[in-house]
């Protein structure tokens, strides 16, 4: 399988790794609805980093290592492909797409309706809410905090999403949290254009520890000022990067 060129699966090494981290995932799993359980792991690589933009995916090792059937597989495909998670180019197979302007644009503004309006919503659903709604939102700004002092960047970068997805989960709505894991999964195909995951997550770790100091207090309408603010400087970092790799989207004509 071809993935790129990327820091962790680039090399040989790198992908008989990931390959065994879709082996574990696959044991943990029951046998019910096989395609979709494939479709989950590999978004999954694509949330957590392991897939980067422009990654080809082989239907023979990964047959082999999901434990399903090639025609299990293609349907995996086809309702990643349907997310926008992959695509299939003629004659040549199925890739991670690679993403432009356009898609950081589109990608925020929803990011921006989802998650700042959860936020704002919280006041109204406060006495609703159990009273360890907020620990997820703590392991995983912890989660960052030890990362980055054991200079684990990508690491960072998972307990990031992971962050973002608990705090849209704090609506308890299910078709929010099924939109959310696509979201975050192309998201973090934004995320391969930064040079580092240390450029692209350290000035965030302690905004994520504010917004959920913000939570904990029930400020919730300071939180969702400093979130909006938060995800405008987030897309601007993501732009300025895209364009000064040359990455800006095709004219239309």
């Amino acid at each position: 399988m071809s993935t790129g060129g990327a820091e962790d699966t680039g090399s040989d090494v790198g992908r008989q790794a990931w390959l065994r981290t879709v082996a574990a995932d696959v044991a943990r799993l029951d046998r019910s609805s096989s395609a979709e359980r494939a479709a989950d792991i590999l978004r999954r690589s694509i949330t957590e980093g392991a897939l980067p933009p422009g990654a080809q995916l082989s239907e023979v090792e990964l047959t082999e290592v999901l434990e399903v059937s090639r025609n299990t597989l293609r349907e995996a495909f086809r309702l990643l492909t349907h997310e926008g998670l992959l695509v299939y180019k003629l004659h040549r197979g199925v890739f991670v797409p690679e993403l432009d302007e356009h898609d950081v644009i589109d990608l925020y503004r929803l990011r921006r309706v989802l998650e700042v309006d959860v936020v704002r919503g919280l006041a109204d659903r406060d006495p609703e809410l159990p009273a360890g709604r907020l620990d997820p939102l703590h392991d995983d700004v912890e989660a960052a905090e030890a990362a980055a002092s054991a200079d684990r960047w990508p690491a960072v970068g998972t307990a990031n999403m992971r962050f973002h997805q608990h705090l849209i989960g704090l609506a308890d709505s299910a078709r929010m949290d099924a939109m959310t894991g696509r979201l975050l999964a192309e998201l973090r195909l934004l995320f391969h254009v930064i040079a580092t995951p240390r450029e692209l997550h350290e000035p965030y770790i302690a905004r994520n520890r504010g917004l959920f100091e913000l939570l904990e207090a029930r400020k919730y309408e300071q939180a969702a000022a400093d979130l909006h603010q938060y995800l405008l400087d987030s897309e601007q970092g993501i732009l300025a990067a895209f364009r000064d790799k040359g990455l800006r989207a095709p004219r239309t004509t």
